[in-house]
């Protein structure tokens, strides 16, 4: 009787009867009802979040920024939100919500307070603030739901910060541009200051050399003019003498005339006379004619000489009245010298403080140049280091600012959904179940074979080879349910299928190994086994997640690399780990039937306690 022999017969014994046959039908479904009704039922939660009733609170009533627009960042949420349909959205009031949620008509709400949109523009006022999003939970309905909602308000956090990062950003932006174009404006009014300057300044020179010119001037008239005052008073004094006597000789002149005059009027009477007194001599007119025309002859040297004499005291008058004018200006002019020489004094301190000033002022005006300069050049680079940009450039650097990172996510290897996120856990479970229930119908150990003295091994093997012919028989029926009925596809559908049989052969071996060893204990041992292994496998979450007295668990049971090759395996990962990850599970194979083995040769022995066990099932 060798091993294949031992096998078929207890096929046979376990297959004899229509129930039993039904039963070894049941056997074999079991991974697949374990495994594939989880993942049905879990195969894409996410994609039915849109049934799961949600309240939306909107208390929100918008506000006024400082250059006067208005937004309504609530609203603006809310309807974002009821668009989206990611859930089933209801906008209601607060009562109205929280009373739901105590009921369990809504799994949560998101509550949008008032002054929200006031407090988004708060930074602006210089007054800033967070603004509040509230979500109300009710873990009573669901613990995930809380996650959920959580999940939902850093999205709506993350949106609103990026919308209202990019506004802020933008107006940064804008105010970037003017300051550059304030300070190219300022650099070219600089420029204009500078050459001003060094024209006030090339001025100022010329000022100081002239003022200086001037001021050397001013000191030698000072010094020509200072005896001017007392020279122009002897002017004065000596003028007025000249007038004076000019006013004397005027006189006379007009004393002369006068007597000229006179002198005139007596002869032109005394020829009157005389004509009378010849006429009394008995001279007859012709006689007296004669006569007067010999006297007429002394009126025109007479007339002449009044003639000259009138002329002489008319010049002399005009020479008196000039004397007289030019002594009146001598003296004005010696009145006004003292003045004149006091003012020529301070005209000359005057050219000397501006020269000074002048001086001063050019030196001035060569730091303003100086300054301008710098100033200028100050302000280009300023202008340089501030980026020019238009409103498209804007608009894109605000857009980059408020979102910076964009995340491109390579796969080395992809689930296509939660449910076959989970599939290699569940499989590799459902392969120890289906594994486990076996022995509920399939004897270990053949006592005909022992009985009929078959070497330990080949008992071993005997009894393994008919739970794994089994098992082949469930792991192609899960997985061809949950690849074409679930539609969770792996990536190597030949690769999946053997290390799913190498998984199934080496959990049936491990169990029969504690059946064979222990009995009754064994069979709970498995059932232990099996739920240390469902907590450090790591088929949910990473291992590393466990409690760290439990992470050198996940490292000594087999399920963990069942789980690892059958994920590299559905979703094109390395093959090189799964190549160790089928050479461990081998490795648990072969020990297990030789643990077997040892078993069966124990068991060749009969003892009171195996007559009549302590547990028996």
């Amino acid at each position: 009787m060798n091993s294949l022999r031992i096998a078929l017969t207890e096929l046979r014994r376990i297959t004899a009867g229509r129930l039993a046959k039904l039963v070894i039908v049941a056997l074999v479904l079991v991974p697949t009802l374990y495994a594939g009704l989880y993942l049905y039922a879990n195969h894409d939660p996410y994609a039915h979040f849109d049934e799961l009733p949600a309240a939306l609170i909107v208390e929100d009533t918008g506000a006024t920024t400082i250059d006067g627009t208005k937004i309504d960042a609530g609203r603006d949420v809310a309807d974002k939100l009821l668009k989206s349909g990611d859930f089933d959205w209801s906008e209601v009031s607060a009562a109205t919500a929280e009373k739901d949620i105590r009921e369990g008509d809504y799994y949560f709400a998101l509550r949008i307070p008032e002054g929200f949109s006031r407090t988004l523009t708060g930074a602006e006022r210089l007054d800033p603030e967070q603004a509040q999003i509230q979500v109300i939970t009710n873990d009573a309905n669901s613990y995930l739901s809380t996650t959920i909602a959580t999940n939902v308000t850093d999205k709506v956090r993350d949106a609103i910060a990026s919308e209202v990062s990019e506004q802020a950003a933008a107006n940064f932006l804008l105010g970037i541009s003017d300051l550059r174009s304030g300070l190219v404006k300022a650099a070219d009014g600089a420029a204009k200051l500078e050459k001003g300057a060094v024209t006030l300044r090339d001025g100022a020179g010329k000022l100081a050399t002239g003022a200086g010119d001037l001021q050397d001037g001013l000191n030698t008239i000072e010094g020509k003019v200072s005896d001017l005052p007392t020279k122009t008073r002897e002017l004065a004094n000596g003028a007025r003498k000249v007038a004076d006597a000019n006013g004397e000789i005027a006189a006379t002149g007009q004393r002369a005339a006068t007597a000229v005059d006179d002198a005139v009027a007596a002869y032109e009477s005394n020829r009157d006379d005389l004509d009378a007194r010849l006429q009394a001599q008995g001279l007859d007119e012709q006689q007296r004619a004669e006569v007067l025309a010999i006297y007429d002859r002394g009126s025109a040297p007479l007339d002449r000489v009044d003639q000259r004499v009138g002329d002489v005291s008319g010049q002399l008058d005009q020479l008196a009245s000039g004397a007289d004018q030019v002594a009146d200006g001598n003296e004005q002019l010696a009145d006004a010298m003292p003045d004149l020489v006091a003012g020529i004094s301070s005209a000359d301190d005057g050219a000397g403080e501006l020269s000074t000033g002048a001086t001063k002022l050019r030196d001035g005006a060569a730091q303003l140049a100086t300054g301008a300069g710098d100033l200028k050049k100050g302000l280009q680079d300023g202008a340089a280091q501030a980026p020019a940009t238009n409103e498209e450039l804007r608009d894109r650097i605000a857009s980059t600012i408020a979102d910076p990172v964009a995340i491109d996510s390579v796969s080395e290897a992809k689930a296509s959904s939660y449910g076959a996120g989970l599939a290699p856990f569940f499989l590799a479970l459902g392969a120890w179940i289906g594994g486990y229930v076996l022995f509920l119908l399939v004897r270990p150990i053949s006592t005909r074979a022992l009985a009929a003295n078959q070497t330990p091994l080949r008992v071993a093997l005997g009894g393994w080879l008919t739970p794994a012919l089994i098992g082949v028989a469930q792991m192609v029926v899960v997985l061809v349910v949950v690849g074409l009925a679930v539609d969770i596809t792996p990536v190597n559908w030949l690769g999946t299928l053997g290390f799913l049989l190498l998984t199934s052969a080496t959990f049936i071996a491990i169990v029969h190994m504690l059946n064979a060893l222990l009995g009754a204990p064994g069979q709970f041992l498995g059932l232990v086994l099996m739920v240390v292994q469902l907590v450090t496998a790591g088929g949910t979450f990473p291992w590393q997640t466990i409690p760290e007295p439990l992470h050198w668990l996940h490292h000594v049971l087999p399920m963990s690399y069942a789980v690892d090759g059958l994920r590299q395996l559905m979703y094109g990962g390395l093959s090189g780990r799964v190549v160790a990850d089928a050479l461990v599970l081998a490795a648990f194979l072969v020990g297990a039937l030789l643990l077997t083995s040892y078993g069966a040769r124990r068991q060749r022995v009969w003892t009171p306690k195996r007559v009549r066990p302590e547990i028996a099932i």
